[in-house]
This record gives structure tokens, sequence and C-alpha cells, in this order.
């Protein structure tokens, strides 16, 4: 078996803003398997920034499981445990030398195009007028569940567009979730979800930063809005661990998005041991191209879980690969008379 590694940079239509900062390209990576006719692809994407390896040596492991793929799955996933986006990518690419098809991981009737995915629509943050656009555009897409990024412009105005959004929909009409991705102080995080939770939100995450256990444990036991963790998974690595810090917290939610928190085998340690404490959890894609994109959506779905996952993020970009992939009426649909167009040379 011979495996190589590539780079690629997406671009996104419009730059896209988060409480970190605002996006216009993001950085992915590829491992392509080849064992006689068969080929493999996978995944690696890291965030720049937000991933636990973010590092400088990240190529260099790179080369490094490209050099040593024939230890097999078990034996790399577990050499590169600090590692989670090359996890995803090693998991992904042998299920997809192992598949059919090399892009039909987890068939279903998903995968057959007999049932859909419901996901979130996804608001970016910018000033109120290109945040309102994107409220409009979201719900006559067909979405019930938006998800406005918040904490970067003013608190007044973004309190003022769920108001308007709720003014015009119920709660039974649209579920509005927000994501402050950390922007929050300890100290103002409670009145300001106490003024969130006036328009009846699903639940927000991430209010204050990850890694101040103490003071995200005193809000979830009194909050009046549903907490998600998100960037407070990163960099957790051991069952012990999660365990450990989903008792110390006490979440209302997690979200789980499979390139930060080891693939499918971290992400399934994550659902047991929450389900185990009786805390609820989605899955969110993290950027990555429609080839990651498609084997998050595939896993998820096998995954039984009703509520709308995060899984909107393929149309962001001007150079994603063609795909069967197709959001349609706030769903994720598997178009099986589109075909893959997977270039690297694009």
């Amino acid at each position: 078996m011979i495996a190589t590694y590539h780079k690629y940079i997406l671009s996104f239509k419009q730059a896209s803003g988060t409480s970190r900062g605002v996006m216009t390209t993001k950085e992915t990576w590829f491992i392509v398997l080849n064992n006689y006719d068969k080929t493999g692809i996978g995944e690696c994407g890291i965030l720049r920034g937000l991933s636990i390896d973010d590092r400088p040596d990240y190529e260099e492991k790179l080369k490094w499981v490209c050099a040593n793929i024939n230890l097999g799955l078990e034996t790399l996933v577990s050499e590169l445990v600090e590692l989670p986006s090359i996890q995803f990518g090693i998991e992904m690419a042998f299920k997809s030398l192992e598949s059919e098809s090399q892009f039909n991981l987890f068939p279903s009737k998903f995968t057959q195009g007999q049932d859909t995915i419901p996901i979130n629509g996804l608001v970016w943050m910018g000033d109120e007028t290109f945040m309102r656009k994107q409220v409009k555009e979201k719900i006559e897409a067909g979405f019930d569940c938006i998800k406005l990024k918040i904490g970067a412009i003013d608190f007044q105005t973004e309190l003022n567009i769920l108001k308007s959004i709720r003014k015009e929909f119920s709660i039974s009409d649209i579920e509005l979730r927000v994501d402050a991705n950390g922007a929050f102080s300890p100290s103002e995080a409670l009145e300001k979800l106490k003024r969130l939770s006036e328009y009846q939100l699903h639940s927000i995450e991430q209010p204050i930063k990850p890694k101040q256990f103490e003071d995200m444990a005193s809000l979830c036991e009194v909050t009046p809005l549903p907490i998600a963790l998100d960037e407070e998974l990163i960099g957790v690595f051991s069952e012990k661990d999660k365990l450990k810090l989903l008792q110390i917290i006490k979440p209302q939610y997690i979200i789980l998005k499979p390139s930060l928190v080891g693939g499918f085998k971290g992400s399934q340690q994550w659902i047991n041991t929450a389900e185990d404490l009786g805390i609820k959890w989605w899955i969110t894609s993290a950027l990555e191209s429609n080839v990651g994109l498609n084997a998050i959506a595939q896993w998820t779905y096998t995954l039984n879980n009703p509520m709308p996952q995060g899984l909107g993020t393929g149309s962001l970009f001007t150079n994603n690969f063609a795909s069967p992939l197709t959001v349609k009426n706030g769903t994720l649909q598997y178009n099986k008379n589109k075909d893959w167009i997977f270039n690297l040379n694009v």
C-alpha cells in the first residue's frame, strides 16, 4: 500500500466572521491510499488557531503517517492521540479504501437518497444588515433551525436581530441557536444569558472561553439557557479525562466535531460518556471540504439523532469538490444523480 498527502486551500465565497476573527481561506490536507486497483481518500481538516494539532510539525506528522501506513489503522490511530485531525483523516482513508465505492463509507437510506438529515442554517457574523440578510435567506430556504454566530458586534444589536426573528416566528416555527465562540467574560456571561433567554433560544455554544472549569460549571448550574460545550472538548484525549470534564461542568449539551476531537472513535467516546450522564449531543462539521463533510454526514446518519445537526457548510467555498451532497428545505440530502469530482489540481 502506498500513501501520499496533499495540501489544499479552500476559498470562502464571502469572508466568514466569528468572535475569533474573519476567515477568507481554509487550509486542509488529504491522505490518499493506493492499494493495487483501490483508492482511499481521507481529509485531515485542521483549523489553524483552534485545532489542538495546529503545531509546526504537522506536515512532518503527515509525512510520517504516509511512510508508516503499513502499520495499519489501529496502530496509527493510537500513535496519533494528540493529532485528532490526522486520526480522522486516517480513519476516513481506510474506511474509503475498504468500501465498494470510495465515497460511500456508511451505506444507508441516506446514501441511497431515501432519507435526509435535518441541519441548522448557519448565520455568520457581520454588520446588522448582513446578518439580517442571511437570516432572511435561511428562512426562505426552508430552514426551521437557525444558528447565529454572536459576540463580535454590539450585543444590543444582536439582541435586536433575535427579537425581530421572534416577533415574526414563534419557537414552534423556528428553533434558534447561538454560538458565542467563547466571546463573553465570566463576570458578564450570566447577565447576557438572561437577556438572550428572553428570545426562547434552544441553546448557546461556548459562552466563555474553554479551560475555565469552575466558571463554566457555575454557569451551567444556574443558566436560564441550555449551554453546549464545543471548544471545551478540544485537547481532552483520554476517556477518564472526558468523564471528569463532563462530571465537573455538567453541560446541557456537547457538540462534536470529529476533526477536532479524534475522528469517529474519539467522538463516539464523547457520545457514550455524555449519554451515561444524561447529556445530549449533536454533530457539527469543522469547515471540511465535501470529502470530510460527506464522511461526517454519513456517519452521523447511522447514530439516529433526530436533532438538527451542524452539517450545512459545503456551500461556503468557491472551490469545493462537486458531490452528491445537497442542502434542500433545511436538510442535507444525498442526490445520487450528482457525481463526485475529486481533483486536487483544481
